[in-house]
């Protein structure tokens, strides 16, 4: 079974983690049948495709890629009556912008939260995925990759949590990282930063907010859902090594 698609080199990624990296581009034009021979000039190449594409999901199986992660993406609604949200943040919460100064603590938590995610072993070293969610969380304080950094603060000031957005088009933003810190959880918060992201939304005259999550995270699937968010879409993340010796 063929599968045709181009081979597109992620040079950042490649940079950053050091390792060779392409990802498999199923939308191309000119798409051709691809050869594992092809493949083993990089250490990983990725595939993300529909969860529904079994005959593709096969033809990557043939060639050499093993399922790393599933993903569903959810979709928003903004203007409408949402109780959950509209009574999530009390009124001794703080939610303020991120700043420089914060990305430190931010660092160090975004590190320890997405320790596990795709970027994780066996195709990617320990501390590979803190590493590249902390340099998110940082880009998105500067408003240099997300637009903005959402905090949810305490009234003593400590941290609560954070989420980051981002501007799609006029209409729809999405959520990138969405995270509590380790010392907070339990108490809700999750839902104070779905609160935080919708109340920006409506200032920013959004329809709809995107966010996305890996199927493996129970939490967030379930935050999402009860903020009245629907599935869009869903998706399977799947990686091939260097010569199959993953």
């Amino acid at each position: 079974m063929s599968v045709r698609a181009n081979i597109d080199c992620l040079q950042w990624e490649s940079d950053f983690f050091g390792l060779s990296t392409a990802k498999l581009d199923f939308t191309a034009t000119q798409a051709e049948i691809i050869l594992a021979s092809q493949l083993d000039d990089y250490v990983i190449t990725q595939a993300k495709i529909a969860a529904h594409d079994i005959e593709r999901l096969d033809g990557l199986s043939q060639l050499g890629f093993s399922l790393v992660e599933g993903e569903v993406d959810f979709a928003l609604t903004i203007g409408i009556e949402n109780a959950y949200l509209n009574n999530g943040l009390l009124a001794t919460d703080r939610v303020e912008a991120a700043v420089a100064s914060d990305i430190p603590v931010l660092r160090q938590a975004a590190e320890q939260v997405f320790s596990q995610s795709r970027f994780r072993a066996p195709w990617y070293r320990e501390g590979d995925s803190g590493r590249f969610y902390a340099l998110w969380i940082e880009k998105a304080v500067l408003g240099t990759f997300d637009h903005t950094c959402l905090l949810v603060k305490e009234a003593s000031g400590a941290i609560l949590g954070f989420v980051s957005l981002r501007h799609l088009d006029d209409d729809t933003a999405r959520i990138g990282l969405l995270a509590v810190m380790p010392r907070a959880n339990g108490r809700g918060i999750g839902r104070k930063l779905m609160s935080a992201a919708w109340v920006w939304c409506e200032q920013h005259k959004k329809r709809q907010v995107n966010v996305a999550t890996q199927i493996s995270n129970i939490a967030a699937l379930n935050l999402y859902s009860r903020s009245g968010a629907v599935i869009a879409s869903t998706a399977y993340w799947l990686y091939r090594g260097q010569h199959d010796s993953i």
